[in-house]
């Protein structure tokens, strides 16, 4: 078995958010899948709190405008090359936090 240093990526965003007309969660998924980061997964939250308001299910608008989580864990070195596009295109729409994590290998 081997454990090896690694970071956490973590990116808040909400469901609605945009770039250019674009999603904000598919195209940071794409450029994390063009960059060969391994493990991206997407997390849909039911409720939320945080600067920029409330998220949540909204019945009487019919409002879904939930939370987002996107994650992966990845080599320093290569969330590095990387961060700084993720951040320009996130902007003021979102939060990025990085953990420092070990993988357990066999």
């Amino acid at each position: 078995m081997e454990i090896i240093p690694a970071k956490l990526l973590r990116i808040y965003l909400k469901e609605e958010d945009k770039y250019e007309k674009e999603p904000l969660l598919e195209l940071i998924v794409k450029i994390l899948k063009k960059n060969n980061v391994s493990g991206v997964t997407v997390l849909r939250g039911l409720y939320g709190h945080g600067m920029r308001g409330t998220s949540r299910i909204d019945i009487i608008r019919l409002s879904m405008n939930l939370p987002i989580v996107i994650e992966c864990v990845e080599y320093e070195d290569k969330l590095m090359k990387i961060l700084p596009k993720i951040t320009d295109i996130i902007g003021e729409n979102g939060l990025i936090h990085i953990l420092d994590v070990e993988v357990v290998k066999k």
